[in-house]
């Protein structure tokens, strides 16, 4: 694709923050400084991939050479736009310039709080389910929910991932400098570094969020392709990159993501709702075994969410192995101890407690939000971008936390449907929670889950910070307490079974050849 018509592209469809189509999407553009990172990380083409078996999986032709008529050409076609960069133009380049990679993270961010909304019951008391083939009938297609948005964290951060280990081998193997490195009077607009510029990795990122995206978020396919137009053109409005090294990026980045998205396909997401027979299977073993079921306390009576999402096919673990990490047997229902259990519940549930209040209100994370893997997405993004992370490291650091955190959403959502412990304003409806009520049973606490593997793969990332990661994950976890929906069961097991999920992706870290 050539710059002229990635121009067009961009003014066609709109500006970048001011597009009428994206009114639903909040962007939530923040003024960053343009990334410099100190360490380029020049040797991330032999780091080791998750999906790809090595970076060759994919192939990337050879670039014209550097001193050739048609590469001068196009550094001429370079210089010419530069000299006519509209506003807009220039604000994309500040835009993305702060670091693609954590743009994209914004942008999936923002995508999982517009579609994480449960669908409202029909007239005849039933619900209907997001279609993926008909993304923009009601209910639209997907439910962000929070293993949903885990999910999609993860496969986002590991296309991008491998899309730029990949991109880094090829850099290597060609060699082919950046136009602003053959010819010193091409204006530049964001900061030099020492990479090759063919492939473009800006532009591989955006392919890898193009094939991802698109198939994530359907009913948003005509966000995601302006997006993925400006963060491709970005880099030659700036003078950083020729159209040979978009196009080539951005092959490499859809090539991959395709490879990932086939692994998405057959990882076992297609069959979490599971059937009528197969939810109701559930609560009947729990009832055969002498104890009280969780219960939907949705009006109508709602079915529980992704029962069967402790299925899908883990990243850092194997599938067959997830009972020899699943959190011990709670007390029975009928115990004297599972009474003190809720017993606490009410006491710690106090709507007059202004500082547990504050702490319910800023994890809760519920609908409309970017969900709990959000707001550990949102942390590990202000410690990426404070640290100057080249775009390969960032991406690397994304991948590992997201993993983690798909992996703690299908170790948790395994032993909550494989307990079906009830919520304990089930059990004492004096309970009053101070934060929405999960449609799903209670045992263990997913918030706790989810922090404590996020925690642990940071503070593993960022040691300096690991202390309050930790407290973090503790404050996150007792809000479900004081909310009133967890009991402190759920809470100090999740965190546990987080630990022992995050600590594969740590142990993963450690023997990647990034560190």
């Amino acid at each position: 694709m050539n710059i002229n018509k990635l121009t067009a592209i961009l003014l066609f469809s709109g500006s970048l923050f001011w597009s009428a189509c994206n009114k639903e999407i909040n962007e939530n553009y923040s003024a960053l400084q343009q990334l410099n990172p100190a360490n380029a990380d020049a040797g991330a083409g032999a780091w080791k991939t998750v999906v790809l078996a090595a970076p060759t999986d994919v192939t990337v032709p050879a670039p014209t050479a550097a001193n050739s008529a048609e590469y001068l050409q196009e550094i001429a076609s370079v210089k010419n736009a530069a000299s006519g960069l509209s506003n807009l133009q220039k604000e994309a380049v500040n835009y993305w310039s702060a670091g693609s990679v954590l743009r994209w993270n914004e942008i999936l961010r923002d995508l999982v709080a517009k579609h994480n909304l449960a669908p409202a019951p029909n007239a005849d008391n039933t619900y209907s389910v997001p279609d993926a083939n008909n993304a923009f009938n009601y209910p639209q297609f997907p439910f962000s929910n929070p293993p949903y948005a885990a999910r999609a964290y993860a496969y986002v951060s590991v296309a991008q991932y491998d899309a730029l280990v990949a991109a880094m081998y090829y850099k290597t193997k060609y060699n082919r400098p950046s136009a602003y490195q053959v010819d010193a009077t091409v204006p530049l607009l964001v900061p030099k570094n020492t990479l090759p510029g063919y492939p473009c990795e800006d532009a591989v990122v955006a392919g890898a969020a193009y094939v991802m995206l698109r198939a994530l978020f359907p009913a948003d396919t005509t966000f995601i392709n302006e997006k993925v137009a400006e963060a491709a053109a970005y880099k030659q409005w700036a003078g950083a990159a020729v159209p040979s090294d978009v196009t080539a990026g951005l092959n490499l980045g859809k090539a991959v993501a395709s490879k990932v998205l086939a692994r998405a396909k057959s990882d076992g997401m297609k069959n979490a709702l599971g059937t009528a027979a197969t939810r109701d299977s559930l609560q009947k073993r729990v009832e055969a075994l002498g104890e009280s079921p969780w219960i939907s306390q949705d009006s109508p009576v709602r079915p529980g969410m992704l029962p069967f999402f402790g299925a899908v096919k883990p990243w850092l673990f194997p599938k067959d192995s997830i009972a020899s990490i699943r959190p011990p047997q709670p007390p029975s229902t009928k115990s004297a101890e599972f009474k003190a259990q809720v017993d606490e519940v009410k006491r710690e549930a106090d709507p007059n407690d202004r500082e547990k209040f504050r702490i319910v209100h800023f994890w809760a994370d519920g609908g409309g939000t970017y969900t709990p893997p959000g707001h550990w997405n949102a942390i590990a993004f202000d410690q990426i971008y404070a640290a100057q992370q080249s775009e390969v490291r960032a991406a690397r650091n994304f991948a590992l936390l997201n993993m983690a955190m798909m992996d703690a959403a299908i170790g948790c959502w395994e032993a909550k449907y494989h307990y079906y412990v009830p919520r304990p304003s089930q059990v004492n409806p004096d309970i009053k929670t101070l934060t929405g009520l999960p449609n799903f049973p209670s045992y263990t606490s997913g918030h706790s889950t989810f922090s404590a593997a996020a925690s642990t793969v940071l503070g593993h990332i960022f040691p300096a910070q690991a202390s309050n990661f930790d407290a973090m994950a503790k404050e996150a976890s007792l809000s479900r307490l004081y909310g009133g929906i967890h009991y402190r069961m759920d809470c100090e097991e999740g965190l546990k079974h987080g630990q022992r999920i995050g600590a594969f992706a740590v142990a993963r870290a450690r023997t990647d050849g990034a560190e």
